[in-house]
């Protein structure tokens, strides 16, 4: 008689736990029925499961989402860039700390290139009927901002091919926990036909019945809890071989809501409020945020990312601040309410010419109501530009930095966000010499200017 495995996977769940309830009660319950039918049951995430935009996320580093994986029994994770280059280095190689399941990862290194102990490069598990799955894990390579942070990311495909060698001599199947996105995800299926099991993120795609490419299946279940991924595998005991094979993105929103839903999903948010809870200063007038004009408070922000990055000049986007800080005392959740991506400020160094390109293009009226999704920001649109020490002259068409007439060829630093140096906003942006400041986030930056300004009342 021929053995069922059941896959389940998630991916890119980004802290969205308003789906988290109605996906935990369709695991229990599956889990059940796969027992009664002596059927086996695996479940792994993708990486992409804490994101700090949550403040349940942020008020315990992560390790909330590491709780939530422990309760429904995962058997094994990879990392996404969010717990990868969104967390300082002491955060992330403590995140898991706690974890009833395995970290499979086999390109992230210490400064000393030596595996954190908390992850493993592959791991093999037998089922029942004695089937051995293999099980290796890789990560998007951020080179440079791994660097930064302490930790050595290596080249991915290089790392599955060590890891894969390894498994399909020991191992009757092969599963990659990749996230890579899938155009990296079809190049692994092309390079090792070896691998029967593709499970990927990064990228949030969505494969409502798999793909196969050559031998090999991907399966990937879009983001934020909106989809579960099931993969079913009928497997030949004897020759331990799949015989069948089958993969669904699972619409959440069809999933059977659990009676106490709306009240675990408020609990989620009130309690990461009450973790922040910490008074940084009192305000003695309201600071108000516009997303269409200059306003006090994106121009504090702009101002603080140009100190902090010892810059020329700053510019950033209005649409980043996403609500005022009214009037008396400011806490840390009230900066993360209106700061909640994990964008870090960066400092670019441009020609004065290159520089003028980047600010005349900050003109052009199709920013204010442009809708923006990724790339850290998590907010709507993104709002007209905020600059500081930048002055325009739009009759004699001429700028101005610190009241100087831009010079061509002088080397100016730019005070700015990393979410720029991603997208495809500015090119010579995207081409320049970067510097990033990390791991602090927009609301650090700004508590720290906040503080120098104000003081806390008692």
């Amino acid at each position: 008689m021929n053995e069922i495995l059941h896959i389940y996977h998630t991916n890119d769940i980004h802290s969205h736990f308003e789906n988290w309830p109605k996906i935990r009660h369709f695991l229990q319950r599956k889990k059940e029925q796969h027992a009664r039918n002596n059927e086996e049951m695996l479940l792994f995430d993708l990486g992409d499961h804490v994101d700090r935009c949550h403040p349940y996320t942020e008020g315990t580093m992560g390790k909330a989402n590491v709780r939530l994986l422990n309760e429904l029994g995962y058997l094994a994770a990879t990392i996404g860039n969010n717990e990868g280059i969104t967390m300082p280095h002491d955060a992330l190689d403590t995140l898991y700390q706690e974890a009833q399941f395995d970290i499979i990862l086999a390109n992230l290194y210490d400064d000393n290139f030596k595996r954190p102990k908390w992850t493993v490069p592959r791991k093999i598990y037998t089922t029942k009927g004695g089937v051995r799955i293999g099980v290796t894990g890789v990560t998007a390579p951020f080179y440079k901002l791994y660097r930064l942070l302490g930790w050595q990311i290596s080249n991915p495909l290089k790392e599955l091919e060590t890891q894969i060698d390894f498994l399909k001599k020991q191992a009757d199947i092969i599963v990659v926990l990749s996230h890579l996105g899938i155009h990296e995800d079809l190049i692994v299926a092309k390079l090792y036909p070896e691998v029967d099991l593709i499970l990927g993120g990064h990228t949030h795609h969505v494969l409502e019945k798999g793909e196969t490419d050559g031998q090999t299946l991907l399966a990937a279940a879009g983001k934020y809890g909106y989809y579960l991924g099931h993969v079913k595998l009928e497997i030949d005991p004897g020759a331990k071989k799949i015989v069948h094979r089958s993969a669904r993105a699972l619409p959440t929103g069809n999933f059977q809501e659990p009676h106490d839903e709306a009240s675990e999903i408020e609990h989620y948010y009130f309690e990461g409020k009450k973790l922040l809870d910490k008074k940084l200063v009192y305000l003695p007038e309201t600071l108000e945020s516009d997303w269409f004009r200059d306003n006090c408070l994106a121009g504090l922000l702009c101002e603080a990312v140009m100190e902090w990055c010892g810059a020329d000049c700053a510019f950033l986007n209005a649409g980043l601040v996403l609500g005022s800080l009214e009037q008396g005392p400011v806490t840390k959740f009230d900066l993360h309410r209106i700061l909640p991506h994990p964008i870090n400020p960066c400092l670019i160094e441009l020609t004065g010419a290159q520089l003028q390109e980047v600010l005349l293009a900050t003109l052009d009226p199709k920013w204010p109501h442009l809708e923006l999704k990724g790339l850290g920001f998590r907010g709507k649109i993104m709002g007209q530009f905020v600059y500081r020490r930048i002055q325009f002259n739009h009759a004699l068409r001429k700028i101005y930095i610190n009241g100087q007439p831009v010079a061509p060829d002088r080397i100016y630093k730019l005070g700015t966000i990393d979410m720029y140096t991603f997208g495809n906003f500015f090119p010579h942006i995207r081409e320049a010499k970067i510097h990033y400041f990390m791991p602090e986030f927009l609301r650090d930056v700004l508590e720290w200017k906040l503080v120098e300004l104000y003081k806390v009342r008692p």
